[in-house]
């Protein structure tokens, strides 16, 4: 099975991706970015846009996803937000295709919700404390710039499953994957501290700067 994990930007679906496959056991986390930052790394600065715009990007995370669900015993999770038509049917649609049972959920949050965390993330809100209020990697700003466009279409029926995330935790939004997939994780047993720094470490190992 294939849990991909859609949502705008900052809308948690790292850190619910890490928290599914830290309780679930066998599951394994298949981040499709990583694809795309290859691929931004062989191509001058200057010819970087969006990599999902690569055909490269579309059927090297089909083939890949697809070597992961045919070989690996065990629930494969993808957190990746995509917010196109046909880039989705020649991702998600694709490994449907194939035969492969994809589970397809979009984290959705009020949009001051999305950028209270965008700014909270990660080492942005200690980065922006250091250096100045406007400080921080160039990728937040980013996201705050495809805000509304990914609230907007990912709001749209061919994106549900829908789970609003505004007042529930990381926690209990993996339990509501789980239930709708059919699995069962481990119990959540962890004080909040511990939670907030295990997911600061998560947040720390995604922070790109590039």
């Amino acid at each position: 099975m294939l849990l991909w994990i859609n949502g705008p930007f900052g809308g948690g679906k790292t850190q619910t991706a890490h928290e599914i496959r830290r309780r679930l056991p066998g599951s394994v986390v298949c981040d499709p970015e990583h694809v795309g930052f290859g691929l931004h790394r062989m191509l001058p600065p200057g010819l970087r846009g969006d990599f999902q715009d690569l055909s490269a990007w579309r059927q090297g995370v089909v083939e890949v996803l697809d070597l992961a669900l045919t070989k690996h015993d065990g629930v494969v999770i993808a957190p990746m937000t995509v917010t196109d038509s046909g880039h989705f049917a020649q991702t998600v649609g694709r490994l449907r295709e194939l035969g492969h049972d994809v589970r397809h959920f979009t984290l959705l949050a009020e949009r001051e919700t999305v950028l209270r965390r965008l700014r909270e993330r990660g080492l942005g809100h200690l980065l922006r404390r250091v250096a100045g209020r406007n400080a921080g990697p160039r990728r937040e700003s980013w996201a705050v710039r495809q805000l509304d466009h990914c609230l907007e279409r990912l709001g749209e029926p061919e994106f549900a499953e829908h789970l609003w995330t505004d007042h529930t935790t990381v926690p209990k939004t993996a339990d509501r994957i789980a239930v709708l997939a059919g699995l069962t994780l481990r119990p959540h047993r962890e004080g909040p501290l511990r939670t907030r720094l295990r997911q600061a470490g998560v947040g720390i190992r995604h922070i790109r700067l590039d």
